[in-house]
C-alpha cells in the first residue's frame, strides 16, 4: 500500500464538519478509525454545535491521536467548515465523512488502491445504502464512470462517499461558499472539477451507509431550489451543454412545486 511514508505524513486526510449529532457521531467517527486502511489523519471540525457534539468528538480524540478536533466559535455552514479542514490537511487524498453516516471497515483501502492505480481519476465515490433508526431501507447506485451527461438528472457522486486528489481540490480553489452555492456545494464542485477536465469513478459496491429517515422525504425550501439552478446552469456552461440543457436547469424549480406525497414517490423511485 502507497504511503507517504518519505515525508512521514499520512496518506489521506478524513474531513468531517459535525454540528449538533451528539447521538450519531460516535459511530460514524468508529467506522473511520476502525478502517483496515490505517494511515491516515482524521480532521474534524465542530461548527457551533450547542448540543454536547464537541465533548463527545473530544473524547475519541484523547483515545485515538490521529483525530485532530477543531471549532468553530458559530456555525459557519458546511462548506467554510470543510474549507478550514482542507487548510489544516497534509494527506495526498482527501476522504469526506459526515457526523451521522457509517462506512464500511474497507472502503478506504478500496479507494486508496484505486486511486494508486488510475492516476487519470480525481475523484472516486461508493455507491451506498440508507438506514435509519430501524436499520436498512434501500439501496443507491451511481453511475460507475460519470461523464457531462451524467449531471443532468442530480449530481452523479454522493458527497460523503468521495476520496479525491488534495492538489485537484486545491486547483479550484476548495469549496465555493456564499449564497450563490446555498447547500449544493458538492454538486457545484462536482461540476468543476469535471469543467476543469478531471474525471471520476463511482465503486458500485455498497460501501457507506447513509442516515435518512424513511418517512423523510421533505422538499427543498424553495431559496435553496432556485440556488441549485443557479449553480447547474452556471456549470452546465462550463461543460459546453447550454442551451439544450435548459430544461434539466429549471427541473429543480419544478420539482419544488410538485405535492410533498408526489415528491416522496419520485424519490422511493431512485432506489433499490
Amino acid at each position: 500500500m502507497t504511503s507517504n511514508a518519505q515525508s512521514g505524513r499520512p496518506l489521506v486526510s478524513v474531513l468531517m464538519g459535525v454540528y449538533n449529532c451528539e447521538s450519531t457521531v460516535g459511530p460514524s467517527i468508529e467506522s473511520i478509525c476502525n478502517q483496515t486502511f490505517a494511515d491516515f489523519e482524521f480532521i474534524i471540525c465542530d461548527d457551533g454545535s450547542s448540543d454536547g457534539t464537541y465533548d463527545a468528538v473530544a473524547a475519541y480524540a484523547q483515545r485515538d491521536k490521529r483525530i485532530r478536533l477543531i471549532r468553530n466559535e458559530r456555525n459557519m455552514g458546511l462548506s467554510r467548515t470543510l474549507n478550514k479542514c482542507i487548510e489544516l490537511a497534509v494527506g495526498r487524498y482527501l476522504a469526506r465523512m459526515d457526523g451521522d453516516d457509517i462506512s464500511s471497515p474497507n472502503r478506504f483501502e478500496k479507494q486508496v488502491e484505486f486511486l494508486n492505480a488510475h492516476p487519470d481519476i480525481a475523484l472516486c465515490g461508493t455507491s451506498f445504502e440508507f438506514m435509519d433508526d430501524k436499520g436498512s431501507w434501500g439501496e443507491l447506485f451511481y453511475p460507475e464512470y460519470p461523464n457531462a451527461r451524467s449531471f443532468l438528472l442530480r449530481s452523479p457522486f454522493a458527497h460523503p462517499t468521495i476520496m479525491m486528489r488534495a492538489d485537484a481540490m486545491r486547483a479550484l480553489g476548495g469549496y465555493r461558499t456564499g449564497a450563490g452555492v446555498g447547500r449544493s456545494e458538492d454538486y457545484d464542485l462536482f461540476l468543476r472539477l469535471y469543467a476543469a477536465g478531471y474525471r471520476g469513478y463511482n465503486f458500485q459496491d455498497i460501501l457507506f451507509r447513509y442516515r435518512e429517515d424513511r418517512a423523510s422525504f421533505n422538499k427543498r425550501k424553495l431559496r435553496y431550489t432556485i440556488t441549485e439552478a443557479k449553480v447547474r446552469a452556471r456549470g452546465y456552461w462550463k461543460l459546453g451543454m447550454m442551451p439544450w440543457a435548459l430544461p434539466f436547469v429549471i427541473k429543480p424549480l419544478l420539482v419544488g412545486l410538485v405535492p410533498a406525497v408526489v415528491y416522496r414517490l419520485m424519490r422511493k423511485a431512485m432506489f433499490r
